[in-house]
């Protein structure tokens, strides 16, 4: 056993919610978790700090676990803090481990020796990433092309703004999923929804671009904004308000095709908070 699987041996990186396969649905929650394994203490920072938006998606494993059970269907998450590496990421990009955040020093990822990216990639981004492909690979042993969608969240303001956004969907070139739940979202009285807003679903490397993006997997990623999600109420309504629409959509012919649109990403990009 290598020193990276011994010391990660008490911190499993991934959780996975069982579900029916032939439904033909995988929800992922790539920043579901602000905890860390032991040994890094709290990166040096302030215990506060990690009860932030800089450690995870706030509400949004909540989302993610509730929509896995009320629709039956598979869901992998994340149990570590995007701060000690972030697999929505690809692995050369710049914001993979965070020295500076929203105004925040993460010391304990400055300075960072090559040998200790290798290990948290080995021992934490991987890990993640190989549970979804070993998913998507028995959906395809199922003879079934699903459909894909990561539940995100974002914060309601950002450089003293308030986002009027209560949910967006992000997306890259691959208009079926996506476009299906732009229209559904807008259908529903007094929700305002973002089109690739605050920022771009157009992210090179990151988890949709690569299990689904340039696969051909219909996808799209929902983000919701925090502060509607911050406890469980706001967590219930967002499950019982998003399931009919996954449901509708995930009912479409066209949604379990698998069609390569290409991709806008340009790499290095810009962050995502």
């Amino acid at each position: 056993m290598s020193q990276s699987q011994t010391m990660n041996s008490n911190f499993e990186p991934v959780s996975i919610v069982p579900g029916d396969f032939s439904k033909g649905l995988l929800l992922l929650c790539d920043h579901a978790s602000n905890r860390l394994p032991a040994e890094y203490g709290t990166l040096g920072l302030e215990a506060g700090e990690l009860s932030r938006h800089i450690a995870y998606d706030i509400g949004a494993e909540g989302v993610t676990r509730g929509l896995a059970a009320r629709l039956g269907v598979p869901a992998i998450l994340t149990t570590f803090s995007r701060l000690l590496i972030d697999p929505n990421r690809g692995e050369d990009d710049p914001t993979l481990v965070r020295q500076l955040y929203d105004g925040t020093v993460i010391p304990g990822n400055y300075p960072l020796p090559e040998e200790e990216l290798k290990r948290r990639t080995e021992s934490y981004f991987k890990p993640y990433h190989r549970q979804i492909s070993s998913h998507l690979q028995q959906f395809e042993n199922n003879g079934i092309v699903p459909s894909v969608i990561a539940i995100h969240t974002m914060t309601d303001k950002w450089n003293c703004q308030q986002r009027p956004w209560h949910t967006s969907v992000l997306w890259d070139s691959d208009p079926r999923l996506a476009g299906g739940l732009l229209e559904e979202l807008r259908k529903i009285p007094n929700v305002v929804v973002g089109d690739n807003e605050p920022y771009d679903g157009a992210l090179g490397g990151d988890t949709m671009y690569t299990h689904c993006t340039m696969t051909g997997l219909p996808h799209g990623l929902i983000e919701i904004r925090q502060d509607l999600v911050k406890d469980q109420a706001g967590i219930d309504d967002w499950v019982k308000l998003l399931c009919p629409v996954i449901e509708k959509l995930n009912s479409q012919p066209h949604n379990h095709e698998k069609k390569i649109f290409g991709s806008r990403a340009i790499m290095p990009v810009t962050a995502r908070t």
